[in-house]
């Protein structure tokens, strides 16, 4: 039976892309696409900033017909600033408009939004509930286990924020006070999907980096779909390998070092063509690792690769990792 999100099909176990703050912008989700995704979100972006009009919220409304099914995801602390965020979201015209309650880290948290609202449900409900009628989309949710071991709430968060129209939720299996360190737990999320009054779709979020993984906790928790972060960068291919061995039960064969190759490359040319030659180097130099992991003595291309700014030097480099790399099967990889 397909998944569906107000009148968006997302297929029988949809495979998602998380947002990511300086990850999941438009370069990043090509190549994600290409993989196979399911579906992506944008980088969260600050209501304040779309209300001010700031340029760096508004660049990340960028969204392409290609990228469909797309959510927009905002946070912020104000419910009157969400709800002037969602409108200007919605006229950017993606599928849907994610709210982010599960954000941990400081910038947002002690500003009051993102996970911050685990500490306040009743204004996370009527916030949420602002953003619901402030747009014709479907609304849906992203957070996590709680604020800390005391307070797991996310059970009455789930019920509450149903009963107010939200369409679909994806919770991570952390607490705020865990950051990412840790284990996550997806128990809870079991124990949510368990609950007869809960009607919409529940993805799980955390620590899913293998296609074994992802078909033995779809089993074992019960999800309706997984939502994939950091296991996606450097390396979009987990989407592919995930849907080829729940399909088959047999692993895919992991990128060749030319597929690095080409696939690092057509990030580089979409962050050039997105950002601008400046902006879209810089940026693609926190991607360089990740791409080449497991590649022994690759330090030192690393190193040449994230001081150039030249970018025909850069390819020419790339064009020589494919070429002194071309036999070799990287460290973790199967044959």
């Amino acid at each position: 039976m397909s998944v569906k999100i107000g009148n968006i099909d997302l297929g029988e176990f949809p495979l998602l892309l998380a947002p990511m703050e300086d990850v999941s912008d438009p370069p990043f989700r090509f190549v994600c696409k290409q993989s196979g995704v399911d579906m992506m979100y944008t980088e969260f972006i600050s209501s304040e900033g779309l209300i001010r009009d700031a340029a760096k919220s508004r660049q990340k409304l960028d969204i392409f017909e290609y990228e469909r099914p797309i959510g927009i995801q905002i946070f912020g602390s104000e419910i009157s600033t969400m709800r002037e965020a969602t409108e200007i979201a919605t006229l950017a015209g993606p599928d849907l408009v994610d709210i982010n309650y599960g954000c941990p880290v400081k910038q947002v948290a002690c500003k009051g939004a993102g996970s911050a609202l685990l500490q306040d449900i009743d204004k996370m409900v009527k916030m949420t509930e602002a953003v619901v009628k402030a747009t014709h989309l479907p609304v849906t949710v992203k957070t996590r286990l709680g604020w800390d071991d005391n307070t797991k709430n996310v059970d009455e968060v789930a019920e509450r924020l149903q009963d107010i129209g939200i369409q679909a939720l994806t919770i991570h299996g952390r607490t705020r006070s865990q950051m990412y360190k840790g284990e996550a737990d997806w128990r809870m999320i079991r124990d949510i999907k368990r609950n007869p009054r809960i009607k919409i779709p529940v993805f799980g979020n955390g620590d899913v980096d293998s296609p074994e993984k992802a078909f033995a906790w779809r089993q074992e928790f019960e999800v309706d779909g997984i939502m994939i972060g950091r296991a996606a960068i450097g390396y979009p291919w987990i989407f592919r390998e995930i849907s080829h061995y729940f399909k088959t039960g047999e692993k895919f064969a992991g990128p060749t070092v030319e597929e690095r190759v080409a696939v690092c490359r057509t990030h580089l040319d979409k962050s050039i063509a997105w950002k601008g030659p400046k902006v879209g180097i810089f940026e693609m130099r926190r991607h360089y690792a990740n791409y080449f992991k497991g590649l022994p003595d690759f330090k030192n291309y690393r190193m040449l690769l994230v001081k150039e700014d030249n970018i025909e030097i850069i390819h020419a480099i790339l064009d020589e990792v494919a070429d002194k790399y071309q036999y070799i099967i990287p460290e973790g990889e199967m044959a």
